[in-house]
């Protein structure tokens, strides 16, 4: 399951001001949550990512201090997060 950033500004801020502690770094937060690497944290404060899976969003509203809701919308249905296999075949028709 996949939750989407509601707002990368406000990640953002909630990293500047944590509920708790001192300020996050890209790198901090990333090391704070368990991530083997700052790329997720630096891709959602870009723009470049828009979503993370469910245990990553809820490490990261923990870690800053803020009820997961507050950075994150959950999918609209699961049925979002099911892979359409009839968008994935190839032009041939074969899967791929």
């Amino acid at each position: 399951m996949r939750y989407t950033l509601r707002d990368r500004n406000i990640l953002q801020w909630v990293m500047q001001h944590p509920g708790r502690g001192a300020p996050y770094t890209v790198r901090s937060l990333a090391e704070a949550i368990g991530l083997t690497h700052h790329s997720l944290v630096g891709h959602l404060l870009s723009g470049r990512t828009r979503d993370c899976d469910l245990e990553t969003a809820h490490a990261i509203a923990g870690a800053v201090g803020v009820a997961v809701l507050v950075l994150f919308a959950p999918p609209a249905s699961p049925e979002t997060n099911v892979v359409d296999t009839d968008r994935n075949l190839s032009a041939e028709g074969e899967r791929p």
